[in-house]
């Protein structure tokens, strides 16, 4: 049984290969058309050297010290010439795609759905043959090329892949490129070129409780890591906060709402920061952030949201004094014209 092997390029580029149990990653890769720097294959020079964020793997005996210290390896750290693959891996590529002579992957496929959900947020789903062969980490986002155009838009799955169809949430800016498009001219069949997938912004191992930070639309890609949680399963508690500037903001609540029927460890709350809304929690996400939600720092925390709120955020668990196990997060900003 193959396992599925994620290399996350330095560059943002990932790309997927496929590892028997009997080869090394880096046999695998080179198999595949990627070319994992490496100088002897027999695990005495280092060069390829890689950090493994997730999976299981073999690492064997015949590697020297000088190549990966004892130390490494407990961190997670790899000999990709000596890594055998047990279930499927994320490995951290500790240099660009193109040195290692690969690209991120483009794909056709055609609009199937488009939906306004709100005044300020639109959901887009597409699907095509090509889509079934693309694989992602839930959270990573691709560029979208605007019909008609040579400029491209990035975006964050909201979904998983299924039967070759993949769905996003997408801000609806006033003048903005893609959203003049989808708002005025779209139609489901229109073709549609995306590239990817991209980003390090994407759900780890679940080692400790998370604590999820969602800002407008970058509720995406946190709705695909639940997706994959809710397949998965998790022992350790989940905590979203999805905050929003207005009312008419605050969409796929319903959606939601599943997630803490498929999840038993999942909650959720939502917040809205203008003061004329009349939605029972209001401000901003930092003010329902609750100790419990930072668990004395044995967390990890994952935030989507635009820079200002990240910002914000960073400073409020400062302030607390506390370091959590991780944070990761994922600044973005609108396109205009």
């Amino acid at each position: 049984m193959s396992h599925k092997i994620a290399l996350n390029f330095e560059d943002g580029v990932t790309r997927f290969i496929d590892a028997n149990p009997s080869e090394t990653v880096a046999d695998a890769a080179y198999r595949q058309g990627i070319n994992i720097p490496l100088d002897c294959r027999d695990g005495a020079c280092g060069t390829c050297k890689c950090f493994a964020e997730a999976g299981r793997y073999d690492m064997g005996q015949d590697y020297i010290e000088d190549a990966l210290s004892e130390e490494e390896a407990a961190q997670g750290y790899v000999l990709t010439c000596q890594m055998r693959a047990e279930s499927d891996c994320v490995v951290r590529v500790p240099v660009s795609s193109e040195v290692c002579k690969t690209q991120q992957a483009s794909f056709e496929a055609s609009i199937s759905a488009v939906r306004q959900l709100s005044d300020s947020t639109i959901s887009l789903s597409i699907k095509g043959e090509s889509l079934s062969k693309l694989a992602f980490l839930p959270g990573q986002y691709v560029n979208l090329q605007v019909p008609g155009s040579e400029q491209t838009r990035a975006y964050s799955f909201s979904s998983l892949q299924k039967d070759g169809e993949v769905s996003f949430l997408i801000r609806n800016v006033p003048g903005g490129l893609m959203s003049s498009f989808l708002t005025g001219l779209a139609k489901a069949g229109d073709s549609m070129t995306l590239a990817g997938p991209l980003g390090s912004f994407y759900l780890r191992d679940i080692r400790r409780p998370l604590l999820l930070l969602a800002g407008g639309t970058g509720l995406a890609p946190f709705t695909a890591m639940l997706e994959k949680i809710a397949e998965e399963g998790s022992e350790h508690p989940l905590h979203l906060i999805y905050g929003v500037t207005h009312d008419h903001d605050l969409v796929e609540m319903d959606k939601l709402e599943t997630f803490v029927a498929r999840i038993p460890n999942f909650t959720w709350s939502a917040c809205v920061s203008s003061p004329e809304s009349s939605y029972p929690q209001k401000g901003y996400v930092t003010h329902h952030i609750m100790p419990a939600h930072l668990n004395e720092g044995d967390v990890d925390v994952y935030l989507c949201g635009p820079p200002p709120m990240v910002e914000s955020v960073n400073q409020f668990i400062r302030d607390q004094g506390i370091a959590p196990a991780n944070f990761y997060y994922e600044k973005f900003a609108a396109s205009a014209a």
